[in-house]
């Protein structure tokens, strides 16, 4: 950072907080009073169990098991998943799924077990229910997956939501994966998990929990097969994780544990076992497909909270020019505000807008806005004055506005859990489309509220319309930016219905995908800010959320040349590629750490550029199947205890294996192959899989290996798309998709399908058509083959 930004900052930053000192305080002792007041006290409570079963009622794809206590709902659908609700809960309503619950399995019957309990057979799974109320989950093979105990509620006396506690035990071998975006993965090792989204305050790093983004969804691997899980609850919890011990004691396995407790909501879940292909699939199919960026999005974006002006922005445009770096997207952050307030524009700094997005534009260049949910309250500001209008704002018990604070000061909060107020929300777009902007960056919308003491949030006591439902923040905390994204997502279908919506969120909740993606948030600047990174980013995937990235380089702080480039080099290969600092943090743009540096920032994104058509083809079979671009290297191969280990390393699609360096002064580091050959894309050296292998990654790269045989669409150097075909292992064949991208419109591309193999001493390339081979529409260029 040179002097001019620590002054700039550091007076910004000053006068910033010095008038939202007071107000933080007053905020904090608000909530604490309104949730004293409008809460109810919890009083005496009243433990229960389901008790023992008394009676069974047959219904689609499963049935109803009535207990002395409880109820039991199952159902197994079509897909494969099985439902789970106790209390007679039904899979509806939920902000999880997406359109209406699938059908139930014609073919799934419930029948009696032994020792007196009950069975649901279906093609993929066997759901088995003891007498007293414990659920197993079993292969069709008849090996337990998971084991969830009777539940147990605690009921206030008087009347009110229970909490309620769920225990479930996995096999001895079992690794657990999920709950969100979590930073001490992406394998969760024991502990206690909190499930509140939440705004740290500050920059984070590994050991911070919970974050932005928390997901009651485990994705779960042994060697008996996968399976996800998801309690379908809003409302705040804790999941604490402790996995099983094999050979444990007397020589008998351990099992693992899962155990999740609730404030509220009911107890409903979802459980999907098989493949981790098959199961991401069906989970597609539940909560809702992942939403296709447009292209340029999945190009190089750079950000700053301090851009400050129209000449800051084409300075550091013209930088990438003048350096020969490709460049997809500048965003804005909160400084481009009129005084920060949500949908205006300072004036003073960026007087043509509309005429700087299209002079951008015109090179290749989007504009993304970001846009917080916090509405300046006062009369006079106009989403205040139309929000006001449409009565859209969060209210207390009474009748009152929820007041926070956020970087405008006093602010009031939209309440997206209902229909017309996203409906009013999506409209104020046109604003920011008018000023040029093609993309958004939701932020703040946990949501948070600056507070002096206790939770950076609106009361719990907060009334939200939950669709009709009603009730408190307690349960629309988590799905509030959720229904913002939503909000945003549709407005924009509306606005501009030719093209897809780029939207991105800091906060969300399961279903987030099919609205946009999201970033790290906050990642504080160091190697294990790096390495939380790739943890956030794997974790989301097996979410559903299959579209992250990083701030590149950490949001704070001024990282060394060495971190920064690792860093870049990384998110080189990841969905989102987005350079990002905060206001007080050093500069992040590739020529600010030397020659050296610049050049090999350079090739990185060279190679973005060139790999953007697989990248484009991974977010279109993300869409169809659910498949995350970033995948563990156990994806093919759950059974493999090496690759389960290993969280240093993942697949970029089926054709990539990318070994990113984190750790400083490394220029070689060993990675954990999976089966089959393997080629160093940079030396076309091969490796023999499964092994564990050291590869060379000096500063200018980092290991990235193709698969033998892999079919990878790549831009040429004439710009049109190229297959660069990896040659199949000796005397075997090889394969792959790609989906040429047809614009950012809603226009259906067709998948491509290719076949790989020897004939002779070539390697012969042909697309698979409906009814014969015919030969590629594009050049392809064959790697690998050495003296071949």
């Amino acid at each position: 950072m040179d002097g001019r930004d620590l002054v700039r900052s550091m007076k910004a930053v000053g006068s910033v907080r010095a008038a939202q000192g007071l107000r933080t305080v007053r905020a904090a002792w608000r909530r604490r009073r309104a949730d004293a007041t409008g809460l109810p006290p919890r009083g005496a409570e009243r433990a229960r169990v389901p008790g023992q079963v008394r009676d069974v009622e047959p219904g689609p794809g499963g049935g109803t098991l009535r207990f002395s206590r409880s109820q039991l709902r199952i159902i197994v659908a079509v897909n494969g998943a099985v439902f789970w609700g106790w209390d007679g809960a039904g899979p509806e309503p939920s902000y999880a799924l997406a359109g209406r619950c699938p059908e139930p399995d014609p073919r799934a019957v419930l029948e009696p077990d032994k020792d007196g309990g009950w069975r649901v057979v279906a093609e993929r799974v066997t759901v088995v229910v003891s007498r007293n109320g414990a659920v197993e989950v079993r292969t069709p093979g008849g090996v337990t997956l998971r084991r969830a105990l009777p539940p147990r509620w605690w009921e206030p006396v008087g009347g009110g939501r229970a909490r309620w506690l769920q225990r479930s035990e996995v096999p001895a071998d079992a690794c657990f994966f999920g709950l969100g975006g979590r930073v001490s993965g992406p394998r969760l090792r024991d502990g206690t998990y909190r499930l509140w989204n939440t705004d740290p305050g500050r920059a984070f790093a590994p050991g911070d929990d919970p974050l932005y983004i928390t997901m009651p969804v485990q994705f779960v691997v042994a060697d008996a097969g996968s399976h996800l899980v998801f309690h379908d609850s809003t409302w705040d919890g804790t999941v604490t994780l402790r996995e099983g011990e094999e050979g444990a004691g007397s020589g008998h396995d351990r099992a693992g544990m899962s155990e999740l407790r609730m404030d509220g909501g009911p107890l409903r879940c979802w459980v999907i076992v098989g493949t981790p292909a098959r199961v991401l699939l069906a989970w597609a199919s539940l909560t809702g497909a992942p939403a296709l960026p447009p292209a340029w999005a999945l190009g190089h974006h750079h950000a700053r909270w301090g851009f400050g002006s129209e000449q800051e922005v084409r300075r550091i445009v013209a930088g990438y020019q003048e350096h020969g770096l490709p460049l997809d997207v500048v965003h804005l952050d909160i400084d481009h505000y009129d005084a920060h307030q949500v949908f205006t524009v300072d004036q003073e700094h960026f007087p043509k807008l509309p005429e700087l997005a299209e002079e951008l534009r015109r090179d290749g260049i989007r504009l993304v806005s970001i846009v917080d949910p916090a509405v300046k309250a006062e009369p006079g500001n106009d989403v205040y004055d139309s929000g006001s209008a449409e009565d859209a704002f969060v209210r207390d018990g009474s009748g009152e506005l929820v007041r926070g604070v956020v970087w405008p000061g006093d602010v009031v909060y939209p309440d997206f859990t209902h229909a017309r107020v996203r409906e009013w929300w999506g409209g104020l777009y046109e604003e920011r489309l008018a000023q040029g902007f093609s993309g958004f960056w939701h932020d703040m919308n946990e949501p948070t509220s600056f507070a002096a003491f206790g939770e950076p949030t609106l009361p719990r006591s907060s009334r939200h319309a939950l669709e009709g439902r009603g009730g408190d923040h307690r349960e629309a905390h988590n799905v509030y930016a959720l229904c913002m994204a939503m909000a945003g997502y549709e407005g924009l279908r509306e606005l501009a219905p030719q093209q897809r919506p780029f939207v991105f969120s800091r906060s969300g909740w399961v279903g987030m995908q099919r609205y946009g993606g999201t970033w790290s948030g906050d990642v504080a600047t160091g190697w294990p800010g790096l390495r939380a990174s790739l943890s956030l980013v794997m974790g989301l995937g097996l979410c559903g959320v299959p579209y992250s990235g990083p701030d590149v380089g950490g949001f704070d702080g001024s990282p060394s040349s060495e971190l920064y480039l690792r860093w870049f080099q990384l998110g080189a290969y990841l969905p989102l590629f987005r350079t990002h600092a905060s206001l007080r943090a050093g500069r992040r743009e590739p020529w600010e750490f030397g020659a050296e540096v610049l050049e090999h920032a350079r090739v990185a994104l060279v190679e973005r550029r060139r790999l953007l058509p697989y990248f484009m083809t991974l977010a279109h079979l993300a869409r169809r199947t659910g498949a995350p671009y970033v995948r563990p290297l156990w994806w093919g191969a759950p059974e493999d205890r090496a690759l389960r280990d290993c969280e240093d390393a993942f697949l970029l699609g089926d054709c990539l294996l990318v070994a990113p360096v984190l750790d400083p002064g490394a220029d070689r580091r060993a990675v954990q192959l999976p089966r089959g050959l393997w080629y160093d894309t940079a030396t076309e050296q091969t490796y023999e899989g499964p092994a564990q292998v050291l590869v060379e990654a000096p500063l200018s790269r980092i290991p990235v290996l193709a698969r033998a045989g892999s079919v990878l669409p790549v831009r040429g150097d004439d710009g049109a798309l190229e297959l660069e075909v990896w040659a199949p292992a000796p005397g075997r064949g090889g394969g792959g998709l790609v989906v040429p991208d047809v614009g950012d419109g809603w226009e259906e591309s067709e998948i491509e399908r290719y076949a790989v193999r020897w004939e002779g001493s070539r390697v012969v390339v042909e697309r698979e058509d409906a009814d014969r081979m015919g030969e590629p529409p594009h050049s392809v260029r064959v790697r690998g083959l050495g003296d071949r």
